[in-house]
């Protein structure tokens, strides 16, 4: 891999260190380092086994390097490496960019309370750049299917819950239900990030604005309300059910979730009535992502970080909060 590395002709002089960043249980990332210090990341599937049409770097790939020359904060794309000669997974390499990731509450805190208010309202304007995206521009209109998103989406996380489910869980089962009684009709066709929040951005420290959104192997063609609902789910706020959700949004000075909602129709001019159902859609998805996480680690201890092993309480907790929204909006 460093022969690999040092050939891309970004100047980059061995040894090569490598460590793994970010608390990611997905796709993995990796920090290297050069012996002058310079520094760019890698992308690469988890290890073990991986559930069919999963964890596709090629495609994060293809995706990144069409969004090169629009709007989208992003990192450089430096290449791809599918040589089984070098390794035995596809693995990208993406420029480094500078600035502050909110992986720990405690990042949360150490921003000032004017970014911490901001950083929400720059998440979404990034989230109005992707769904603003000419995809015949970009070549990517034929990134995905066109047909209607929401039961693309319920038919293919329903298939990935029994793909990686570890027990019988009735409320989940229940919830799948209520959102195929409450699925919307076809929407606009947009580029879909799939996988917005806190963790997955790099901001300014000073302004919170956003130098780049990271993770998109959930990235697909759909209806743009559809991201608006992913960072809902994963935007806890006071009064919610208990989840093992990342809290940053609770630390004080942070936008609430109507804020959100308000500015994503302020520079969308969008139609948001079937936000509830995106918002049930997202805690739903994230609830068999979560499980999948369990599986992974179940199935090989190498896919255990820091956070250690995922209770299964973790998924129950999801599915209950998605019920909690649910009921609300009705």
């Amino acid at each position: 891999m460093t022969d690999w590395l040092v050939g891309l002709g970004v100047g980059l002089q061995a040894p090569l260190t490598y460590e793994r960043v970010g608390l990611g249980q997905s796709n993995l990332t990796y920090l290297v380092t050069d012996a002058k210090g310079a520094r760019l990341v890698l992308r690469r599937p988890p290890l073990g086994e991986l559930l069919a049409s999963a964890h596709d770097v090629a495609r994060e790939h293809r995706i990144l390097a069409a969004l090169q020359g629009t709007d989208v904060p992003l990192p450089r794309v430096l290449g791809l490496c599918e040589d089984p000669a070098v390794t035995d997974v596809p693995v990208l390499a993406v420029s480094h960019v500078d600035g502050t990731v909110v992986d720990e509450r405690a990042d949360a805190e150490a921003l000032s309370p004017a970014a911490r208010h901001a950083i929400g309202l720059s998440l979404v304007d990034t989230l109005g750049r992707i769904h603003g995206v000419d995809l015949e521009a970009v070549g990517l209109a034929d990134l995905a299917s066109h047909k209607p998103y929401a039961a693309r989406q319920l038919k293919r996380w329903s298939g990935q819950w029994e793909l990686s489910r570890t027990r019988e869980l009735p409320e989940l089962e229940r919830l799948t239900e209520r959102l195929r009684t409450l699925e919307p009709e076809a929407g606009e066709v947009a580029l879909v990030h799939g996988d917005c929040h806190l963790r997955n951005l790099i901001v300014d420290p000073d302004d919170a604005s956003v130098r780049a959104i990271l993770d998109w192997e959930l990235c697909t063609l759909g209806d743009p309300l559809a991201d608006l609902g992913t960072v809902l789910a994963y935007w806890p706020q006071p009064g919610d059910p208990p989840t093992m959700r990342f809290d940053a949004s609770m630390v004080e000075g942070f936008a609430t979730r109507e804020e959100l909602v308000e500015r994503y129709a302020e520079i969308t001019g969008r139609d948001l009535t079937h936000v509830p159902f995106w918002h049930g859609l997202g805690l739903w998805k994230l609830a068999i992502i979560l499980e999948g996480v369990r599986r992974r680690q179940l199935d090989d201890p190498r896919n255990l970080t820091a956070m250690g092993r995922i209770p299964a309480g973790a998924v129950d907790e999801l599915v209950a909060c998605a019920h909690a929204v649910l009921d609300e909006a009705d």
